[in-house]
């Protein structure tokens, strides 16, 4: 019996209302999928060399002005000025900002071969100047309705900080620059709004974030939470476990938590909700399910592409890097789902109920043939920029063969108007966040900062952890992944790897991960907010079991950083044995925070003795987890000792209290 599937509309109107886009009145509903159109042309043209479009492709930077041209007025027609206003019809203003973008874009656009061999960035015509101010402040609306106030707020005082760098306070002083050459440099420069940012997303991201929404479209999510059902369905706590599964694997191909949230959630959601499981219980497994479905390889978000143009290597590299962690990660939420249903006597869902795995497979098959290309090209070809294309038209062909998911008209001009408004969001995003980077490469500043960062640690490495943890984290919460992500890559990785002799893929993994907290961290914990509109639970409430769920997170950095072995940097068997380690402790740790053991059951009976077998199973775990040596003043074979001196009267007072506890519930019974 096939699992339910929720209506499209409603999906997609419960997504729309999450990220406040409004609808477009029906004169102007082509727009978005004729943007896509276009632009899908133009990044065809440009990274396959083809020549069609030299005019808009001729020149990389006229490549990425295009593309902010294209995608940027985009963001004043769909997002209104004011979340309140989601409902009501476009004003006049919008229309006027909208035309205005496009006009200031293809000014950029007409004249990227002049800005280029003229250096306009440092001595530019007076039109261009003028172009240049409202460019700058066109792009800090944008990214305030797309990101939010603390985008806009963090990124109008970088890009402003060139005007009053000479009289900052000593430590963030720098050279100053005059309002035009601040302008300039921010709209014509290639460190800027045309920096690091955009070029991945140009060059890496779209043709990523175009197979998602077609595989979402396609019946993708459909089919990987029916196989998730068929296999997991009917263990104990089976739906929670098929959020993992489903979510995990579609989260790996879409790259966004929200999206996979709206699409995997509203299944997985309502099903946990049946076997027993509480409303902001089931919506924290779907967040951080979610989340962790984009750190899994092979696409993972619009991040980690940033983070390969950062670092100078292939994507795959990054990719490769993330695969332990990940495991890790859902190993870590897997164990605490089961030990929670085993804990509360959860069972799975009646066999009769669930999808027939043949008949998935029979029906789905070409979603795991095109997964298999996709990796093949990304990992062995090394064929980052152009794999998610050859991926999207083998799918799209393999689509129309489908008697169950043959797209018409209709489901196309769905899929392109979905893109449109992916495309315009993050565009808005990060041409903001390029001038962030652009403000700090302008003053120099990025590498005073790394200096203050290992001056103020007086060198310690584990102090400039600590801070970098501390650091990404508040930013992860005020801002978006990528934008947390960009900043402290500039800012904060130069003194983790000068300062601390670290791994620099270690260090930039370390960041991302601290900064992907923000989506189940409370106050902001936008993925678990979204999965809290699908269950109907209070959004704090979800935020905060998201947060105990996905506390495995919070650590699993500190031990890839540790021992870069975790991120496949080193020999295989030394690899092999820290990556088995690691399973144990996390293992472990994610027992100790549901305090129910596979083999030992119920991690002691009564609040006293449950205190301190847990904390005992936690702190077993965690000695478990830690790599030896280095920076850890034990050896692997001392934590190792000093674990199971742990953990070996942990399981010895569990049983005992468990015993204990036998012949009262059997008296009570009596």
């Amino acid at each position: 019996m096939t699992h339910p599937t929720p209506p499209a509309d409603s999906t997609q109107e419960l997504k729309e209302k999450v990220i406040h886009v409004r609808p477009l009145p029906p004169a102007l509903r082509w727009i978005p999928g004729a943007v896509t159109v276009v632009l899908m042309m133009m990044t065809l043209d440009y990274l396959f060399n083809v020549g069609l479009l030299r005019f808009v492709t001729g020149l990389e930077t006229q490549f990425y002005y295009a593309v902010v041209a294209l995608l940027l007025p985009l963001v004043f027609l769909l997002w209104p000025l004011k979340t309140s206003l989601q409902h009501r019809p476009i004003p006049w203003y919008d229309y006027a900002l909208s035309v205005a973008t496009l006009i200031v874009g293809g000014y950029f656009v007409y004249h990227a071969e002049s800005i280029l061999e003229r250096g306009w960035a440092f001595a530019a015509p007076d039109i261009a100047i003028m172009a240049s101010y409202a460019w700058w402040l066109l792009i800090i609306e944008a990214a305030r309705r797309a990101g939010g106030w603390p985008i806009a707020v963090i990124v109008s005082l970088f890009s402003l900080y060139p005007l009053v760098a000479d009289i900052v306070p000593g430590p963030i002083q720098a050279f100053p620059s005059s309002l035009e050459e601040t302008a300039m440099y921010h709209t014509m420069s290639t460190e800027s709004i045309m920096g690091v940012p955009l070029q991945a997303f140009a060059g890496l991201v779209i043709g990523f974030l175009v197979f998602g929404v077609v595989l979402q479209k396609s019946g993708g999510g459909k089919f990987f939470i029916n196989l998730a059902f068929a296999l997991l369905g009917h263990v104990r706590g089976g739906p929670a476990k098929v959020s993992i599964f489903s979510s995990g694997l579609m989260g790996s191909m879409s790259g966004s938590v929200i999206s996979n949230v709206l699409t995997t959630g509203v299944l997985s959601i309502p099903a946990m909700r049946r076997i027993g499981m509480g409303r902001s219980f089931s919506g924290g497994v779907e967040a951080c399910a979610s989340t962790g479905g984009v750190l899994m390889p092979p696409v993972m978000g619009a991040t980690a592409f940033v983070m390969a143009m950062f670092l100078d290597v292939p994507y795959s590299a990054v990719a490769l890097a993330a695969i332990i962690p990940s495991i890790l990660y859902f190993l870590g939420l897997f164990i605490q789902i089961d030990a929670y249903a085993a804990r509360h006597d959860i069972k799975g869902l009646p066999a009769v109920e669930l999808p027939s795995l043949w008949q998935t497979l029979k029906e789905g098959w070409y979603f795991i043939f095109v997964f298999a290309l996709l990796v093949w090209m990304l990992l062995v070809m090394q064929r980052e920029a152009v794999a998610p294309f050859y991926a999207t038209a083998l799918l799209l062909v393999l689509n129309q063969f489908s008697r169950h998911n043959r797209w018409g008209l209709k489901e196309l001009g769905e899929t392109l108007s979905s893109a449109a408004k992916l495309f315009a969001e993050l565009i808005a995003i990060l041409a903001g966040v390029g001038m962030l980077v652009g403000a700090l490469s302008m003053t120099g500043l990025s590498g005073t900062i790394a200096n203050d960062f290992i001056h103020i640690a007086g060198g310690s490495v584990p102090l400039l952890l600590l801070m970098g943890a501390l650091t990404s984290f508040v930013l992860g919460i005020g801002m978006t992944v990528t934008a947390a992500y960009i900043f402290l890559a500039v800012a904060l990785a130069p003194a983790l790897i000068q300062g601390g002799g670290l791994d620099p893929m270690a260090v930039h993994m370390f960041i991302l991960y601290w900064g992907m907290l923000s989506f189940i961290t409370p106050p902001v914990a936008l993925g678990a907010f979204a999965a809290a509109t699908v269950a109907g639970a209070r959004p704090m409430a979800t935020g905060l079991q998201a947060m105990r769920l996905g506390s495995v997170i919070y650590f699993i950095p500190f031990l890839f950083v540790l021992n870069p072995a975790l991120i496949m940097q080193g020999e295989p068997l030394q690899i092999g044995l820290v990556f088995i380690q690691a399973l144990v402790g996390i293992v472990l740790f994610a027992s100790a925070m549901q305090g129910y053991l596979i083999g030992v059951g119920r991690l002691g009976v009564g609040a006293i003795y449950e205190a301190l077998v847990r904390s005992l199973v936690l702190v077993a775990g965690l000695l478990f987890a830690l790599p030896g040596g280095g920076m850890v003043p034990l050896s692997q074979l001392e934590l190792i000792l000093f674990a199971l001196a742990a953990l070996a009267p942990a399981v010895l007072l569990a049983r005992w209290s468990q015993r204990q506890a036998r012949p009262r519930s059997a008296h009570i019974d009596t």
